[in-house]
């Protein structure tokens, strides 16, 4: 190992070290002078130069900017606008997408010992699947571009306020940004991309906020298009805002959507919860299942979601629609759940909804997780309440990234 001063505080501003294995985040590990070194765009057994971009404290954050002796898993870039001085969109993209999938697969196995407690696979079998047949480019169906002070729409470089205004990324299907470059929008504002399922775009301008209305929502404007997309999944439709959430993988939300269906085991007049339901997609299944002799509840803080979910499932009266934060609306049931599916944010359930689950004696859980950290913790907890994993599965969601999906069913 060595370095050269003149980094960030005194730092060194670059080291020649090897990488080790993967971290939760898209890094490698590795060690100068006994501190961890967490090095991105790098992989597992490589000699790299790297600089040194953040101290902190116990260990440092660096980049690859030169790879001196590379994995045979490395490949030139897949997405042309990505890397260590280029946009943060597709940071995994120098390395062969099934490799990729195994360090996604090794960095949750590592994750669940380490944090839920729970021996998955070995960490050198651990793999994520694939989602549909789309391959590794061109699968993203929405996006978001901030813009410049100029009025350019960009990219954000990996944890900057810095746009990269090239607008080809790998992760996008062709054409789905045409005209947007050469247009000049507000500085400040964001512009919402959706490619509809029935091949239609929709561009909507968020923003920007200014003066007084800077803590108020972001006034919409829809520039082509509708406010609304269609989205359809297992023969039913959905018309979900373009600046609201549904899942970017064109094949994830039928994909899922089969797989809790599958999981749930419900039958006729039973009762399922879909937590953090979004509009509904998860409901719809469970719908059919329970039937009209059964109820099933969705939950989701956000009014635009549950309008779409009120519409799409109108025709299902033994479906609830609740806006409203989950623990709350949990802890007004008075009648227990036979299946709980759950998909929270990034940061995880946590311990208070797992436990409000536990004490209501849910017997059977369906846990989607999109941070192996947060999955893994909450895996722990439900563990500690008794439940059993039954299955998990992880699903490479977003190729070409370090992030990824993870499903669990858990029983007691």
């Amino acid at each position: 190992m060595t370095g050269e001063p003149g980094g960030p505080s005194g730092l060194p501003s670059e080291l020649v070290l090897t990488a080790g294995p993967p971290a939760n985040g898209g890094s490698c590990v590795a060690r100068h002078d006994g501190r961890v070194v967490f090095v991105r765009y790098a992989l597992p057994g490589e000699r790299v130069r790297v600089r040194v971009v953040a101290d902190r404290g116990k260990y440092w954050h660096a980049d690859a900017i030169e790879v001196i002796e590379p994995s045979p898993e490395r490949v030139e870039s897949i997405c042309p606008i990505a890397g260590a001085d280029g946009a943060g969109c597709c940071d995994m993209a120098f390395a062969e997408p099934d490799a990729v999938r195994k360090l996604k697969g090794a960095v949750v196995a590592n994750q669940l010992m380490r944090l839920g407690g729970y021996q998955w696979r070995d960490e050198a079998e651990a793999t994520a699947d694939p989602v549909g047949d789309v391959g590794a480019t061109g699968w993203r169906t929405r996006v978001r571009l901030d813009t410049t002070a100029a009025g350019r729409p960009g990219f954000h470089r990996y944890h900057s306020a810095e746009l990269v205004t090239e607008l080809n990324c790998a992760q996008l299907p062709d054409g789905m940004l045409d005209g947007l470059a050469e247009r000049s929008w507000p500085p400040g504002a964001q512009l919402h991309v959706a490619l509809d399922d029935d091949g239609a775009r929709h561009v909507v301008q968020s923003g920007p906020r200014a003066g007084r209305d800077s803590g108020r929502k972001a006034p919409t404007q829809v520039i082509e298009g509708d406010y609304e997309a269609v989205q359809r999944v297992g023969g039913r439709t959905w018309r979900v805002p373009v600046t609201a959430f549904w899942q970017s993988h064109r094949d994830a939300a039928p994909l899922y959507s089969r797989l809790v269906a599958d999981w749930a085991q419900l039958s006729a007049g039973m009762t399922a919860w879909d937590l953090y339901g979004g509009a509904g997609v998860f409901a719809a299944v469970l719908a059919e299942a329970v039937g009209e002799t059964g109820q099933v509840l969705t939950v989701d803080t956000s009014r635009g979601a549950s309008r779409a979910a009120r519409a799409a499932l109108s025709d299902m009266g033994w479906v609830s629609v609740v806006t409203d934060s989950v623990r709350r609306a949990v802890a007004a049931q008075r009648r227990r759940a036979d299946v709980a599916v759950l998909d929270p944010p990034r940061t995880g359930a946590g311990r208070e909804v797992i436990d409000l689950l536990a004490s209501a004696g849910v017997p059977r859980l369906i846990h989607i997780g999109c941070e192996a950290a947060s999955f893994a913790r909450d895996v722990g907890l439900y563990r500690g309440h008794g439940y059993s994993v039954e299955e998990l599965r992880v699903f490479d969601s977003f190729p070409l990234t370090h992030h990824l999906e993870c499903v669990a069913v858990l029983s007691r």
